[in-house]
C-alpha cells in the first residue's frame, strides 16, 4: 500500500467553503525533483483568484498553494545540490501542471528550491517565496542602484515590504506609501527612508516635498490598477516603472512626455511554461544571503492558521485587514 498524506482539496471554484480536508496519496519524486515534507505554506492574492477561476490554476479537484518551506524527504536520480534532510524553501505549486503546498508533501522541480536560510524560521521562510521573487525582480528589472531615488507603492505590503528591504541593500534611498501613521511605523522599521500617506498627500506634494519636484528615479508599483497612473506621474524624466499588476487601461502619453521605460513583472510564468525555473532558485539562493546578512526579513500577520483552516485563511485575506503575509502552519512549527 502506497504511502499516503492529507491535503486541502478544492472541489469547484468559488468560495472557501469547497476546500475539504482529504487523504491523498503521497508524490513520488520523477527525476529531476524533490520531495518535501512541508512545515509551513503562504497565502497569496493569486492563490484567491486560482480558487475563484483563474484559468492558470491545475484542474479541479486540486490542492492550491505556491509557497512552502519545510524538509527534504527524497532527491530524484538526477537531482544535485539537495540531500535528505534539507531545510528548503521555494514557490513551486499551485498552478497548472504543478502540486500544490496546501497539503504534506510536495513534488517539485529542483530548480525552484533553495535552502532555507538559517536565520528564519520555518514559518518565515515559507511567508517569503512568490512574493520575494516578484520584488526582486520588480527592482532588479529597473536596475535600482546605489544613491539612487525610489518610490515604493504598498510599503508594508507583501511584495512591497520586501521591495524596500532589497531597493535598501542596494544603496538606494527608499519612499514608500502606506495607508495611516502605524503603517507607516512598520515601514520606517523594515528600513523605509521616507513615508507618504498617500490618502492624505498627493502626488505632486510628495514629489517636491522627497525629490523637489524632479521625481523619483525608480517607482516601484505592487498596486496597479488607478495607481499606474501615479506611479507615471511620480516618476522622473527618463525614469523606470516597474509594477506586477499590469492588467489595465493606461494613457501612456506621460510615459512619452518623460521618456520612462515600463518593466512588466509575471512571476509564475516559469512554473507555467517551464522557461526560466533555474533563476527562481537562484534569486532565492541570493535572498538567503540578504537574510543571513540581516538585511531583508519578512513582515508576518500575527494571526495563525492550520492545515484544516486553509480556508479561514483565505477570508482572512480576502478582508484584507492583515500586516504582510498569512501562514498556515502544516507542522507545528515557530
Amino acid at each position: 500500500m502506497s504511502a499516503s498524506m492529507k491535503a486541502m482539496v478544492l472541489s469547484a471554484h468559488g468560495g472557501e467553503e469547497n476546500f475539504r480536508m482529504r487523504e491523498l496519496p503521497r508524490p513520488a519524486p520523477e527525476k529531476n525533483q524533490v520531495l518535501v515534507k512541508i512545515a509551513a505554506t503562504s497565502i497569496n492574492p493569486i492563490d484567491l483568484k486560482i480558487r475563484g477561476g483563474l484559468p492558470i490554476g491545475p484542474e479541479l479537484p486540486a490542492v492550491l498553494g505556491c509557497d512552502f518551506s519545510g524538509t527534504v524527504s527524497e532527491v530524484g536520480a538526477e537531482v544535485q545540490g539537495f540531500a535528505v534532510g534539507d531545510a528548503v524553501y521555494a514557490c513551486a505549486g499551485g498552478v497548472r501542471g504543478q502540486g500544490g503546498a496546501l497539503a504534506e508533501y510536495i513534488a517539485c522541480d529542483a530548480d525552484f528550491l533553495a535552502h532555507k536560510p538559517s536565520t528564519l524560521s520555518f514559518r518565515e521562510a515559507a511567508a517569503l517565496p512568490l512574493a520575494v521573487i516578484t520584488a526582486w525582480q520588480l527592482v532588479h528589472k529597473a536596475s535600482v542602484a546605489q544613491g539612487e531615488l525610489v518610490l515604493v507603492h504598498g510599503g508594508v505590503g507583501g511584495v512591497g515590504h520586501l521591495a524596500v528591504q532589497i531597493s535598501k541593500a542596494l544603496g538606494a534611498r527608499v519612499a514608500t506609501t502606506v495607508r495611516g501613521r502605524e503603517a507607516g511605523e512598520r515601514a520606517l522599521q523594515l528600513g523605509a527612508d521616507d513615508i507618504i500617506e498617500f490618502e492624505r498627500e498627493e502626488v505632486s506634494a510628495y514629489v517636491d516635498r522627497l525629490t523637489g519636484g524632479r521625481g523619483f528615479d525608480v517607482v516601484i508599483d505592487t498596486v496597479g490598477g488607478a495607481n499606474l497612473d501615479r506611479s507615471l506621474q511620480a516618476a522622473a524624466q527618463n525614469g523606470r516603472v516597474s509594477v506586477c499588476a499590469a492588467r489595465s487601461v493606461h494613457d501612456l502619453s506621460p510615459m512619452h512626455a518623460k521618456a520612462l521605460s515600463l518593466h512588466v513583472v509575471f512571476m509564475l510564468l516559469p512554473m507555467l511554461n517551464g522557461q526560466g525555473r533555474k533563476e527562481h532558485g537562484d534569486i532565492l539562493k541570493s535572498v538567503a544571503e540578504l537574510c543571513e546578512r540581516a538585511q531583508l526579513r519578512p513582515l508576518l500577520d500575527e494571526k495563525r492558521f492550520r492545515l484544516e483552516q486553509a480556508g479561514d485563511a483565505h477570508t482572512y485575506v480576502e478582508k484584507g485587514k492583515l500586516w504582510g503575509k498569512v501562514v498556515v502552519n502544516i507542522e507545528d512549527t515557530q
